[in-house]
């Protein structure tokens, strides 16, 4: 039960679904406040979990308004239970919590501790090896159940910015709609806008198909997870270890993928994507992609071909299929391109549920640790193959989403100034444009504030 105040509420809640178990030893983990424990990673998830619907992206707003928040585990002879001291007052109705928070806020207590003892503890896992990576987002993807579903190729990961313009949210959620008749599942990044349209138009696809069981996955991780909140719709939540990981996670889930307007991260999900295909061993495997939009978003495409053609060459254009203001197109797109990764994948005896033929290399795996020494060592020349040069400018739009809405970026840059990014003067041109276009656009503008960029270009 739950006494509200003000917009606050102390409660204590049992869990549903994820996780009803802990050892004496993860429940000391999840309460060491120190370096070592969890407890601030578990609180900084949790909170975000419980700001759901919440109007402001900025997670320095968030954790300052909630800077009293606690939660801590309580021991019962029947499993766990979650104390919460100070919380989101919205996450409740009538003094019980939300049946689908209740869901979110165990599943990130289910990763946290799976992650922290299985994944990084065990010593099963060389995280600085390629294959073990990849083995490492298996286990916490099938750990998370996500893996559970034995059906012909039908997910399509859903990806485009959380702060989009209202006509642009209604064409994901037209666009979500047709998918759902199609009879395919969504999984996105689980937060609002672009994430949430795809996911609420394929609802009622579904319910006129009468499919009682469509998939709203959602896939996150502990950076941004603060300026994204899972949205209500996300039926199946797993919180990944970090960006990298994420990334990889939605590519080895995904039989295609729908990319939808957004903004610096959007495109960091572009390049990751564009090096991943243009990598050589991955030339013969099929892998449908559609960016798409409303009429009136057509230029924010047309910049990104732009910027993808003048930086890793037209190659990089063969692999993605543009598609403007015609969402019935789309979804017949994605069912052709899935009927042939089904067919693709059964001559290969690959898995219908991980893609495990992709090949990912380690400069996309590997954590990028953002920092303004690390933007400014970054090698951003044509003189590489297009491959390392996508994972490098992958990096770059990576710094400058932490530096737009992660709470350690936006401090960082708050102390030091903006980023510095270096290279050659055609591609600092390129991406000049390409971000000018964006601020101009609105697209790297948080709400209710003017945008301060967070990046400085030097040729």
């Amino acid at each position: 039960m739950a006494s509200e105040f003000s917009e606050f509420v102390d409660a204590r809640v049992g869990p549903r679904g994820s996780l009803e178990n802990l050892s004496q030893s993860e429940i000391e983990k999840l309460l060491d406040t120190g370096q070592g424990g969890l407890y601030p990673l578990f609180r900084r998830c949790a909170l975000a979990v419980l700001n759901s619907g919440a109007p402001t992206d900025n997670a320095k707003e968030i954790f300052d308004r909630y800077r009293d928040f606690e939660i801590r585990i309580v021991r019962h002879p029947w499993g766990v239970k979650l104390e919460m001291q100070h919380a989101p007052a919205a996450a409740f109705v009538d003094g019980q919590m939300i049946r689908g928070i209740k869901e979110h806020l165990f599943a990130v207590l289910r990763d946290v501790v799976f992650i922290s003892n299985e994944i990084v503890a065990s010593g099963r896992f060389d995280l600085s090896d390629s294959a073990s990576i990849t083995n490492a987002v298996f286990h916490v993807l099938r750990n998370a159940r996500l893996l559970d579903h034995k059906v012909r190729p039908n997910l399509v990961v859903c990806w485009g910015g959380h702060s989009i313009d209202a006509a642009e949210y209604q064409y994901t959620k037209n666009v979500g709609y047709e998918l759902g008749l199609r009879a395919l599942d969504v999984c996105t990044g689980c937060g609002p806008g672009a994430m949430k349209g795809p996911m609420k138009g394929a609802t009622i696809g579904h319910a006129k198909q009468r499919i009682q069981h469509g998939r709203y996955i959602g896939v996150t991780e502990p950076g941004i997870i603060a300026a994204e909140p899972p949205n209500p719709i996300v039926t199946q939540l797993a919180i990944m270890p970090d960006i990298e990981k994420r990334l990889e996670a939605f590519v080895r889930l995904a039989h295609g993928i729908v990319v939808f307007p957004g903004g610096a991260g959007t495109l960091e999900e572009i390049l990751y994507l564009a090096g991943i295909l243009l990598e050589p061993e991955n030339r013969a495997q099929p892998f449908p992609v559609v960016l798409t939009g409303p009429a009136a978003s057509a230029p924010y495409f047309e910049q990104i071909l732009r910027f993808l053609a003048g930086t890793l060459g037209e190659a990089a254009l063969e692999r993605f299929t543009v598609i403007i203001d015609d969402p019935p197109q789309v979804a017949r797109r994605l069912v052709a391109g899935l009927e042939t990764v089904r067919e693709f994948r059964r001559r290969a005896s690959d898995s219908y549920n991980f893609n495990w033929l992709l090949k990912v290399r380690r400069d996309f795996q590997l954590p990028f640790e953002v920092s303004h020494e690390t933007m400014r060592a970054l090698h951003l020349d044509r003189g590489q193959p297009p491959h390392e040069l996508a994972a490098n400018l992958r990096r770059a739009f990576s710094g400058i989403v932490t530096g737009n809405v992660k709470e350690f970026g936006i401090q960082a840059i708050e102390a030091r100034g903006p980023y510095e990014l270096r290279g050659d003067p055609g591609v600092m041109r390129l991406l000049d444009e390409l971000l000018a276009a964006f601020v101009a656009q609105r697209r790297m503008r948080l709400p209710g504030s003017v945008y301060r960029p967070v990046y400085r270009l030097v040729a």
